[in-house]
C-alpha cells in the first residue's frame, strides 16, 4: 500500500520513483535558490523548511511532525508522545566539531521526525550544518552505501562507525551540486526500499 499522497498513486513502487524524481528535482532548486540562507543551520524550522521543499507536491504532511509512531525491524524511532521534547533537545545540542555534528544527526534520525523522507532531507541538513561550522561537506561518492546503512543502524547503540564514515568523505566542495545531489540520491540510500511500520494513534 502506498502512502496517501496528492499524486494519487496507490502502487508502492511507483510512488517511490515519482517521489525520488520530483524531490530530486526540488533539492537542486533549493541548492541553487538560496532559499536555506533564512534559516539557522541545526535549527528543527530548517530542516522543516526542507522537508516542506521537498515534499511540498507530494504529501499533505510535508514539512510537519509525524502523527504516527513508525519502526524499522525491531527499532522503534522516537515515540510521537515525546517527539516535540525530543526535537527541542537536539536543536540545544552542540554542533561547533565533527563529532558534536555527527551526534546530532545521530539524534535527529534517531528522532525520525517526518513521516516518509526524513534521510534525504536530514542529510541536506547536515550538509548546512557542516558547511556553516566547518566550511566542509560530506563528499556522499565516496561513502560505501553498505557501511552507511550498517553504521547508521548501529549508530543509537554506538556512532563511532558513522563518524568514521563520514569523516573520511568530507570534502571542502562546498559549492559542488553534484556532491550535494548524491546525498538525496534515493536510489543510492534506497530509502524507498526500506520498510517502515506505523501505527496510527
Amino acid at each position: 500500500m502506498a502512502l496517501d499522497n496528492k499524486l494519487h498513486i496507490t502502487d508502492s513502487a511507483e510512488l517511490a520513483r515519482e517521489e525520488e524524481r520530483i524531490s530530486k528535482k526540488k533539492a537542486v532548486e533549493l541548492f541553487e535558490s538560496g532559499y536555506l540562507n533564512i534559516f539557522t543551520p541545526g535549527s528543527f524550522e530548517m530542516l522543516a523548511a526542507i522537508h516542506q521543499y521537498l515534499f511540498e507536491d507530494i504529501y499533505e504532511f510535508a514539512g510537519k511532525v509525524r502523527t504516527v509512531n513508525i519502526s524499522k525491524g525491531s527499532f522503534r524511532f522516537a515515540s510521537v508522545m515525546y517527539l516535540e521534547s525530543a526535537i527541542a533537545h537536539i536543536e540545544k545540542m552542540p554542533q561547533s566539531t565533527f563529532d558534536e555534528i555527527i551526534e546530532k544527526y545521530v539524534e535527529m534520525n534517531i528522532a525520525h521526525p517526518f513521516r516518509e523522507g526524513n534521510g534525504r532531507s536530514t542529510r541536506i541538513w547536515l550538509d548546512l550544518i557542516l558547511k556553516t561550522e566547518l566550511s566542509q561537506v560530506i563528499d556522499w561518492s565516496m561513502v560505501d552505501k553498505e557501511d552507511y546503512l550498517q553504521a547508521m543502524e548501529r549508530s543509537p547503540i554506538k556512532d563511532i562507525e558513522i563518524k568514521y564514515v563520514l569523516k573520511n568523505a568530507l570534502t571542502d566542495k562546498i559549492h559542488d551540486r553534484e556532491v550535494y545531489i548524491k546525498g538525496i540520491d534515493n536510489s543510492y540510500f534506497y530509502e524507498g526500499y526500506i520498510t517502515f511500520k506505523a501505527e496510527e494513534l
